[in-house]
């Protein structure tokens, strides 16, 4: 079945790996592609950064899904963010006026990118609605996440991404973009090789243990998987969202099934499918097509008819 995207129409598929009943069962790359080139898997990201919340709350670094913004980030008191409760920011409902799908919006990704201090600018943005009340997906909320956690831990978010995630996952290569204030992006740009994807979407599989190592407690991993924000009026690949992964349900070889997944622009996804015990990674250059996620969907609908 991985053969046959060998002559897409479009020289940008990179690699598609697939894990299933304990270990890697197909993989394949192409259009020159290397199984361990590290590749930009944009905003599949935050759902990274979400993982290391899940960390941070472990540890008790944070304490409450209900607390607000500030009582991490005290630079953020009178903004927007202020009184946003984390839960809130984890599900993109933090009610800041802040649309990566409309340009104008004055929280725009490419307003955030082009200031010359990003958390500035993020303390800038004004309010839309009280938090909690509509789905809005936007980079800025996953980068004052990630602000959230490297401060709640007390370390560089790279650094602590190394060693409560990476290193327990045996992930030894990445790289991970900053900005220009030099904080690590949790709004997404790290770099990845496909197979270590997969690893990342067997821990959720595995209810956030890496063998016999626990990584993610399992509260943190079954609050991932379930399904939070209904946005199925506003996205044509999804259902609903939560802790910045997607939720979707396919259909497969014995009926129908829930998928969970992390998702970045050109169709980069880590897709997981617990009834199945499968996991997908997907790894694409195709940054600003359409195409790129309808043709990584249509690989995961061609999986499932065979899984």
């Amino acid at each position: 079945m991985l053969a046959g995207f060998d002559h897409d129409e479009h020289a940008d598929l990179r690699a598609v790996s697939v894990h299933r009943g304990g270990r890697r069962v197909a993989s394949r790359t192409y259009n020159g592609a290397r199984a361990d080139e590290l590749h930009d898997v944009r905003s599949a990201g935050k759902s990274i950064t979400s993982l290391l919340a899940g960390a941070a709350f472990d540890r008790g670094m944070l304490r409450d899904p209900t607390d607000p913004v500030q009582r991490y980030l005290p630079a953020s008191r009178g903004s927007a963010f202020a009184e946003v409760p984390l839960r809130d920011l984890l599900d993109m409902r933090s009610g800041v006026d802040a649309f990566d799908e409309d340009p104008a919006s004055p929280g725009h990704e490419d307003r955030m990118d082009a200031a010359p201090d990003p958390v500035a600018f993020a303390w800038s943005v004004p309010r839309a609605t009280a938090p909690g009340l509509h789905y809005r997906y936007n980079s800025l909320a996953a980068y004052v996440a990630g602000l959230v956690v490297q401060q709640a831990c007390g370390q560089d978010l790279e650094a602590f991404a190394r060693d409560t995630l990476f290193a327990p996952l045996g992930i030894t290569r990445w790289h991970w973009a900053r900005d220009a204030a030099g904080n690590v992006k949790g709004q997404g740009n790290l770099s990845l090789a496909v197979d270590d994807m997969l690893r990342i979407g067997c821990l959720l599989l595995d209810g956030g243990k890496h063998g016999d190592t626990r990584v993610i407690g399992r509260d943190w991993i079954d609050r991932t998987l379930q399904p939070a924000v209904d946005i199925g009026d506003a996205d044509p690949y999804a259902s609903h969202y939560g802790l910045y992964w997607y939720h979707a349900t396919h259909a497969a070889r014995g009926g129908p099934v829930r998928v969970n997944f992390a998702s970045g622009n050109g169709g980069n996804k880590i897709y997981v499918v617990p009834a199945l015990d499968l996991v997908i990674a997907i790894t694409s250059r195709a940054y600003g097509r359409g195409y790129g996620q309808r043709r990584s969907q249509a690989i995961l609908q061609a999986l499932l008819a065979v899984a």
